[in-house]
């Protein structure tokens, strides 16, 4: 059994391509059967199953599919703010290296027939857009101007009440292909009807740079404040943001330096916020909520005690709790956040916001909503499942609880 395990953690790191030196330095710092439950857990950090994303896009892309009959069943737009380099790589168009400037672009992302909700499959070689999520198109832009006239145009296009923008901060381990194929996936399948816009921040994509990411979180606070305010001077009659893992660290550090430097409108003109699995510590957010001061609502944190990832990052981090591991939700409540804890739904996994069938079938059917987050009631969860006992209210803030059994009735209702 212990050969195994040697075998799948070598396999798994070589199909990452993770640097021999972050190996050395690990076995150097542990004994052998800490090195290996180490690695065995940081793999589920990683999520470990296979080649890492390519986007592909070339020339004769589109032409190859139409000939080969291999079409996608859908075409997700995602308009792209990244702290990125540009690489003249068109499998990856931007790569690990940090950029001073924001880049933009548009990448048309194909979602295959054979695509199951919550999964996003990928190759590390060209992709056959029958079978995998892939780049139909991909149209660099050259300025923030024209960035944001697209966004514009694409919002013109709309019905008045799907004139919404959603912003998604990916994690921790994303290469560009992994996160702009996440938001993809995420929109798709929850059926949102917004402008997808994502922020690709300069993630190393490599199960040994946790280091290196959170210093890129770090750094890419600044670009996701850019981006802000360019949305909030859109048309975007709304404006949501979400924030996954590591990228919720990217978010907060965004608010908060917009907040202190005195730029409330980007923070004002957001409708909602969502940190999904928020790989934050506990005491550091709290200084970073209360230098943001009035948060936007509804404001709601994705918790989760099954979360194994996450009890990873707090042991990486000298032990403190992360803000997604569930283990202060009395803090969140006082800072008036509504907190879903699915710490038994579909796993509880650390990519449960995106792959739950649980929450897609709760959103679709109208029980969680921002009316929901923020308390105001009758809700449609709530008269769906009759149960008053799945709000409750404390004295300084309402605070949004949805145990198991109510999103797992949620999910019983006939179709």
């Amino acid at each position: 059994m212990a050969g195994l395990r040697y075998r799948v953690i070598a396999d798994c790191f070589h199909r990452n391509r993770v640097q021999n030196w972050a190996v050395r330095e690990l076995v150097g710092l542990m004994t052998a059967t800490r090195f290996a439950a180490l690695l065995l857990t940081a793999l589920l950090l990683a999520g470990c199953g296979g080649p890492r994303a390519i986007l592909w896009n070339g020339p004769t892309a589109e032409a190859g599919m139409v000939r080969a009959g291999e079409k996608p069943v859908a075409v997700v737009p995602v308009y792209v703010a990244t702290s990125r380099q540009r690489s003249d790589n068109l499998s990856l168009p931007y790569n690990a290296k940090r950029s001073l400037t924001l880049n933009f672009a548009r990448v048309d992302v194909g979602i295959p027939p054979v695509h199951k909700s919550g999964i996003v499959e990928k190759t590390g070689r060209k992709p056959n857009p029958a079978k995998y999520f892939t780049a139909t198109a991909f149209q660099p832009y050259d300025t923030s101007k024209i960035f944001a006239e697209k966004l514009d145009a694409a919002l013109e296009h709309r019905p008045a009440n799907e004139q919404e923008v959603l912003i998604f901060v990916h994690g921790y381990n994303n290469n560009f292909a992994d996160s702009t194929f996440r938001e993809a996936q995420f929109v798709h399948d929850y059926g949102f009807k917004s402008v997808a816009v994502h922020y690709a921040w300069p993630s190393a994509g490599s199960l040994g740079l946790y280091v290196y990411d959170r210093d890129s979180a770090n750094f890419a606070r600044d670009g996701l404040a850019e981006l802000l305010e360019i949305v909030s001077r859109t048309r975007a009659k709304r404006i949501i943001l979400v924030g996954h893992s590591m990228g919720s660290m990217v978010v907060m550090e965004a608010l908060r330096s917009l907040a202190i430097s005195g730029k409330r409108t980007p923070i004002d003109r957001l409708t909602s916020v969502m940190l999904a699995a928020p790989d934050v510590d506990v005491d550091v957010f709290q200084e970073q909520v209360r230098d943001i001061g009035k948060l936007p609502r509804p404001f709601a944190v994705l918790v989760s005690r099954e979360d194994r990832a996450l009890n990873v990052s707090g042991r990486i981090t000298g032990g403190h709790p992360r803000v997604g591991d569930g283990s202060d939700i009395e803090m969140l409540r006082k800072n008036g956040i509504a907190v879903l804890d699915l710490s038994d739904v579909d796993s509880g996994g650390h990519d449960v916001f995106a792959s739950s069938p649980t929450l897609m079938t709760l959103v679709k059917r109208g029980g969680l909503t921002e009316r929901t987050l923020e308390g105001e009631g009758p809700t449609p969860g709530e008269t769906i499942l009759a149960d008053g006992s799945s709000v409750v209210r404390g004295a300084a803030s309402l605070v949004l609880y949805l145990p198991v059994r109510i999103l797992t009735a949620a999910t019983e209702l006939p179709r």
